[in-house]
């Protein structure tokens, strides 16, 4: 496809199904399939062997690497990261004989969280913002935002700042970012920026 047909490039083997939306700045490499009625933002990254399932939900400048599947009822928002291998599901209770179209779960993954390779995230559990998933993890349930997990099942280990650092919380439940130097407030089993 040239970039004078469409905003975004795709490679010669990508398959883009009909009715997708995809945003300016946006690269779809080797053997990936598109299917119809996708959204994908500006300036995303689909690496090789990628599928992302129908009404798959992709903010600006969200990370796909290589052999990753995103199943229906996924929406990442912007700044999304997600490692080699790592994988959604989209029902609880899946067997071959029984069809649950039509009752797939959701999973929201939030602003700039990471997801490592090889990590499980089961349906129906939101990714916090910033949160960071470890390889090889399995999430099981909700995860706060700047929550660090890791495991099967997935489990709290700490917390990260925007840049990837581990935080490290003083007596006052302040900590300091080592790269960016922001600083962040730990209250009440919650992390957040402060402004």
């Amino acid at each position: 496809m040239s970039k004078e047909t469409h905003p975004y490039h795709a490679h010669p083997s990508a398959i883009v199904d009909e009715g997708c939306k995809i945003g300016k700045g946006t690269k779809i490499w080797h053997f990936s399939h598109i299917m119809p009625d996708c959204v994908i933002g500006e300036n995303c990254n689909i690496g090789q062997n990628v599928v992302v399932s129908p009404g798959v939900v992709l903010g600006n400048n969200v990370k796909v690497q290589n052999n990753v599947s995103i199943y229906t009822g996924v929406i990442c928002e912007d700044d999304v990261f997600l490692g080699p291998s790592c994988v959604f599901t989209n029902v609880t209770n899946p067997r071959s004989g029984v069809n649950r179209r039509g009752q797939y779960a959701k999973t929201v993954v939030k602003k700039g969280a990471s997801i490592g390779a090889n990590a499980t995230i089961v349906c129906g559990h939101d990714i916090g913002e910033y949160a960071f998933i470890g390889a090889g993890a399995v999430v099981t349930k909700n995860v706060p935002a700047y929550a660090l997990l890791v495991g099967n099942p997935a489990k709290q280990m700490g917390w990260m700042s925007e840049y990837g650092h581990r935080l490290h919380f003083n007596n006052e439940g302040v900590a300091e970012c080592p790269e960016s130097k922001e600083k962040y407030l730990l209250q009440n089993g919650q992390v957040s920026k402060i402004k």
